[in-house]
């Protein structure tokens, strides 16, 4: 008999912190940096985002929202035998967030590793545990987005900094013989590093580069448009579905605009669509499952359904995940 893996519970964690544009534009104006909240939403649909507290880690997020997805699961941190954390902001150089995530969950002992495909992180992690727990390799993972993006946000370039927030969202995967997810794809094009990077380091105790986010808007908008379509193609594809088969669309929460575009693409309405970005801003890996959690607590998506969760980042990177919840 073959075997699949399903989400058996999902849960997020936002700081207590919540900046309006109204406070990040009136902060950004004490530096000389002048923007509004009118820009703002015009070009992104942020409304507001949630920033950590400076001596709060991705490791700490992720651990609000892993307990909330064990507890929605029905299961204990013992019962998990694999962990992958999805993050660009890891705690530390090593070890992995996963593996700190598991020492504070008190589930030490299986596999924790953390995948880095910055927005699409979520999506790649999702389908690497998925493919373990085919395999047989694990029975119940953990899979998190966690990030604090606001440590690395260059709060003097407004095209960026009024973009990103902090989070983390988490679910249980659990083996099954019923399909829970139908298929997966993901892709990545290192020619176009530098549309989106981070393009700095740590060598000798001293920070090389540049340690701070650098975006070419107009060249991701572009590229992510196309890709995103592709990828919700290709994954329904293999699935033997159409987009009129898709109930709900859970897209990487970048920006309203390239959301509403891909929406066009498969011809759904924005009702069918799980927007977050609106409060939470862009939070990298976090967004889809910050944004998975949010639709089914609070009713908007039901149990059966079919959800199709696609992110793009840097890298480039991109992906989708099609599944029955």
């Amino acid at each position: 008999m073959r075997r699949y893996s399903r989400i058996t519970g999902t849960g997020s964690y936002l700081p207590p912190r919540r900046v309006t544009n109204a406070d990040l534009v009136a902060e950004l104006a004490q530096s000389g940096i002048q923007t509004s909240d009118e820009w703002i939403v015009e070009r992104t649909g942020i409304r507001a985002r949630h920033f950590a507290a400076p001596d709060v880690t991705s490791s700490d997020l992720a651990l609000e929202a892993a307990r909330k997805a064990l507890e929605a699961a029905g299961c204990q941190p013992q019962d998990i035998d694999l962990i992958i954390v999805a993050t660009s902001t890891p705690d530390m150089v090593f070890p992995s967030t996963a593996c700190i995530l598991q020492n504070k969950l008190g589930a030490n002992g299986c596999p924790a590793f953390d995948v880095q495909a910055v927005c699409s992180g979520f999506v790649y992690a999702l389908t690497v545990a998925d493919a373990m727990i085919q395999s047989g390799a694990a029975r119940r993972a953990l899979v998190v987005g966690a990030e604090v993006f606001s440590r690395i946000l260059d709060f003097k370039d407004r095209t960026t900094c009024v973009l990103f927030g902090d989070g983390a969202g988490a679910v249980v995967l659990e083996a099954s013989e019923t399909p829970g997810i139908l298929a997966s794809e993901l892709h990545a094009d290192g020619r176009y590093v530098d549309i989106l990077c981070v393009p700095g380091g740590v060598s000798g105790g001293e920070v090389l580069g540049h340690p701070l986010l650098k975006m070419d808007g107009q060249a991701v908008f572009k590229l992510a448009v196309g890709v995103l379509d592709k990828a919700a193609r290709a994954t329904l594809a293999k699935a033997n579905l159409t987009d009129a088969d898709i109930d709900w669309l859970i897209p990487h929460q970048a920006n309203i605009r390239i959301m509403q575009s891909t929406a066009r693409k498969l011809k759904l309405s924005m009702d069918k669509v799980v927007v977050t970005v609106d409060q939470h801003g862009n939070t990298s890996a976090a967004s889809i499952p910050l944004a998975l959690d949010h639709a089914v607590r609070t009713g908007q998506v039901q149990k059966g359904e079919t959800l199709l969760l696609e992110g793009v980042g840097g890298g480039f990177t991109w992906g989708a995940v099609l599944l029955k919840l």
